[in-house]
């Protein structure tokens, strides 16, 4: 697939708490079926970057555009902006007192107003293409962590976004887990999604990315290929960071 349609487009990006700069001076631009991993030490600012970028932080200066539209305006309709950039969080975030196919309809059906037996229709496709097409009629209690994450991945995915942003979504998994979620977003990267992953897992990330972005201290300190990051990492601060890993 060609990579050169930037679906989304961050532009100096500054954020502030009031206790300093979380980001600092950030630029980057993501293409349509680009798969861009973030990583960094924890506390520099990676997750407050996808949140940036779906809305659920303000920012203090600069500008993201998606789709060429600049949505860090005063007027944007978040409500809409969100159905293009959809965003999977470390905690499921799913109803409890729904069953898996309801959290699943819901978005589509309540926001969108697309038929019912259609999006059913999907949502089964969908869950089956995660290995969960027997859970349609479970709660939430009745899964495992990793289950409940591949359903939370599922109702992201039924409202067609352009963009998915993953926030670290296996740390809350116990490592036995980690590899059913990790495989569902491999085989979304094959199948040409645009994604933006903020992850400590390494391994995964050297697999999954068509370039890494490696963040610390707030600013975006070097971009590359897996290969160029991994091997062959251009700052010291990255080399170091790295070395705490091991491959």
């Amino acid at each position: 697939m060609e990579k050169n349609e930037k679906v989304l487009e961050i532009r100096h990006l500054s954020k502030d708490y009031g206790k300093g700069a979380i980001l600092k001076d950030v630029s980057l631009d993501i293409h349509k079926g680009e798969v861009v991993v973030i990583i960094g030490p924890s506390g520099c600012g990676k997750s407050t970057l996808l949140r940036c970028m779906n809305g659920l932080e303000s920012i203090q200066g600069g500008e993201i555009l998606l789709d060429g539209n600049v949505i860090t305006s005063g007027k944007t309709n978040w409500s809409l902006v969100r159905q293009k950039i959809g965003m999977v969080f470390q905690s499921y975030d799913l109803f409890p007192h729904l069953t898996v196919m309801d959290n699943i309809l819901l978005g589509p059906l309540k926001v969108q107003k697309r038929d019912k037996k259609e999006v059913e229709k999907e949502a089964l496709t969908l869950l089956k293409r995660v290995g969960l097409g027997e859970k349609t009629k479970a709660y939430p209690r009745e899964l495992s962590g990793g289950q409940k994450q591949r359903v939370a991945i599922v109702r992201a995915l039924i409202m067609h976004p352009e963009i998915m942003l993953f926030d670290e979504v296996t740390a809350a998994l116990d490592p036995e887990m980690v590899r059913e979620v990790l495989d569902v977003m491999l085989e979304l990267a094959r199948a040409g999604s645009t994604m933006a992953i903020v992850t400590h897992e390494m391994q995964f990330a050297e697999a999954v990315a068509d370039r890494i972005v490696f963040i610390d201290g707030g600013e975006i300190l070097e971009t590359g290929t897996p290969e160029e990051f991994f091997k062959m990492p251009k700052t010291e601060r990255a080399r170091k960071f790295l070395d705490t890993f091991k491959f």
